[in-house]
């Protein structure tokens, strides 16, 4: 069962929603990648309100790795709702002095490491969750990559060596929106099985959908899925989700926009959230 009930789901809902909306806000401000932003949103929110256990500052704190960097607008939202760094950033997004921009900046609290070259961010997981491991250290790892990532050969090799020290503290989700850059997944380099392709490298493996509250809380709480196996959590999501002018389109996984145009769309995401359709 789910670890939160209806009253807390429906506060993360209104969480996600400001989240967007300040995603939008930065998207007219020189532009982001609303898309993958808001397939990403959902997941980075309940991690930071419901999983990840430290501040920025703690040796024994969890470990959150976000591989597709380009999807940075939604964890600079969340750090923003926690309180971790200022809502300014919106304003001076892209300035020539801004340590803000299209990919994660380490200058900013609660970014871990820098990303953008998609396809590092595992390996790299995968070194701190050993790390910790052979410390004796009950953190967790969690690496969030994009499913158009996984055509990289050395995500593959990272969730090998993950496999072959036992790393339960490991847990890689996969944006799963079925969209990368300008094409679809399964049109470039299908990935399908997906799931069986994590269960042949010796991962515990579930799949949910990835804007449910409910059902994530009810997979991060089940962490380790087992003893001794990483753990793969395939997110189904949308990209653009929340916004149904933009979702699963093309041409909206970057989006360069006036104030105009994001006061107009933050209008149609508030109505589709006083809808009640806001999850899957």
């Amino acid at each position: 069962m789910s670890s939160i009930g209806t009253i807390e789901i429906e506060r993360l809902q209104n969480l996600a929603l400001e989240a967007r909306r300040m995603i939008l806000m930065a998207a007219s401000r020189g532009g982001c990648f609303v898309g993958s932003a808001f397939s990403a949103v959902d997941i980075i929110l309940y991690l930071y309100e419901h999983f990840l256990k430290g501040t920025p500052e703690d040796n024994n704190r969890d470990y959150f790795f976000l591989s597709k960097g380009h999807a940075v607008a939604a964890l600079y939202s969340v750090l923003t709702l926690k309180g971790l760094i200022s809502k300014d950033w919106i304003n001076n997004h892209l300035s020539p002095l801004s340590n803000i921009y299209w990919h994660p900046n380490t200058n900013i609290r609660g970014v871990e490491t820098p990303s953008g070259s998609l396809g590092h961010l595992p390996a790299l997981a995968a070194g701190v969750a050993l790390d910790l491991k052979m410390s004796g250290s009950k953190a967790r790892v969690i690496v969030l990559t994009g499913d158009g990532e996984l055509n990289e050969g050395s995500v593959w090799e990272a969730f090998l060596f993950a496999q072959s020290q036992g790393l339960d503290n490991l847990t890689v989700v996969v944006d799963r929106n079925m969209l990368q850059a300008n094409m679809p997944t399964e049109t470039l380099i299908p990935l399908e099985p997906l799931k069986d392709k994590f269960e042949a490298f010796g991962f515990s493996v579930s799949q949910i959908q990835g804007h449910n509250f409910s059902e994530i809380s009810e997979t991060f709480s089940s962490l380790p899925m087992s003893d001794k196996r990483p753990n793969a959590i395939i997110a189904c999501t949308v990209r653009g989700k929340g916004l149904p002018s933009i979702d699963n389109r093309l041409d909206r996984w970057f989006m360069r926009i006036s104030q105009e145009e994001a006061e107009n769309l933050i209008a149609e995401l508030e109505c589709y959230h006083r809808q009640g359709v806001g999850v899957l």
